[in-house]
């Protein structure tokens, strides 16, 4: 278990799949753009290209917010702020794909052109409603 994120979030957060907002930063603006992820101990992982692939190669400072929502009303959220690493690892890509890809209902090879893109999470905070 991580030691930044509290067990009741790292259970949120493994709970089912869920879209997750991922936040990077363009020109001193945010930028968040929903993305699929895994979670797991204090690591945060996605595949992405493109403007969010490009913004965490500039500034590897991000946020992640992932929410549950029955019927319009939420039932918890839970934010995450860490540091990103671009894996520039064909192995470790495919893994993750295997890991993110099938969670989501996705072939592991679907969207080859994504990138590895990790995040060690340095805070967290969560609300459950």
């Amino acid at each position: 278990m991580s030691d930044s994120v509290p067990p009741e979030a790292e259970e949120l957060l493994t709970s089912e799949p869920l879209m997750a907002h991922f936040a990077t930063c363009v020109d001193d603006r945010p930028h968040v753009a929903p993305v699929w992820y895994h979670y797991d101990d204090g690591v945060f992982e996605v595949l992405t290209t493109g403007r969010k692939l490009a913004n965490v190669r500039e500034n590897p400072r991000v946020a992640v917010s992932v929410q549950k929502d029955e019927g319009g009303q939420a039932q918890w959220m839970v934010t995450l702020r860490g540091t990103a690493t671009v894996v520039e690892d064909d192995e470790e890509t495919r893994k993750a794909a295997e890991r993110i890809n099938s969670k989501y209902g996705a072939a592991a090879d679907e969207y080859p052109e994504n990138v590895l893109v990790r995040v060690d999470v340095g805070s967290a905070s969560y609300q459950t409603y």
